[in-house]
């Protein structure tokens, strides 16, 4: 068994990023996919997160009971991704077909935010990062202790990431996104 770190390492380390690249790609990023083990099987469950990169975790919110908040509770090692796909790259050969890609793999500590402040501060950045045009006050009441009466916030403590991304030139030959199959209708 490794060490988180070797879990990071990239193999194809010319598409390996920095942690600037790292940062900016989870502000951007519209969700993720974490995974936890109960009982030796290992279970996915993808939510819009938010990245604080003063705290260097990722902030989530559910529900007070079920199995990620239990996990949080009593196995709270967790891997964490986001990844956005880009063009579609087709080749000469079957096996040199491929796809551009970025994304990040986190290791890192799942707790529920027990500290109401932090709690609020973590269910703002949310809002921030998916309604940045709404504003509290304004748009919408803030966040009170009744909300988090019945919801709960969620944090990945970061100990280890890694960043990659696959792009090919912007004159790639016959490159063309997955989107543009479904608007021609060919799937």
């Amino acid at each position: 068994m490794g060490t988180l770190e070797d879990y990071s390492k990239i193999r194809r380390k010319e598409r390996s990023k920095d942690d600037a690249w790292i940062r900016a790609f989870l502000a951007r990023a519209g969700f993720g996919t974490m995974a936890t083990v109960q009982g030796g099987q290992p279970f996915l469950v993808t939510r819009n997160f938010a990245y604080d990169e003063a705290a260097h975790a990722i902030y989530m919110h559910g529900a007070k009971k079920g199995r990620t908040y239990d996990r949080a509770k009593e196995a709270p090692q967790v891997c964490f991704s986001a990844s956005e796909m880009g063009r579609l790259l087709p080749a000469k050969r079957a096996m040199n077909f491929g796809t551009e890609f970025g994304g990040v793999v986190v290791f890192g500590r799942l707790r529920v935010v027990e500290d109401p402040d932090e709690a609020k501060h973590g269910l703002q950045l949310l809002l921030d990062k998916y309604f940045p045009h709404l504003k509290p006050d304004v748009d919408y009441e803030p966040i009170t202790d009744i909300d988090l009466n019945v919801t709960a916030v969620l944090r990945i403590d970061i100990a280890s990431w890694s960043g990659k991304e696959k792009k090919a030139p912007g004159d790639f030959p016959g490159a063309f996104t997955f989107d543009d199959l479904k608007a021609s209708g060919s799937r």
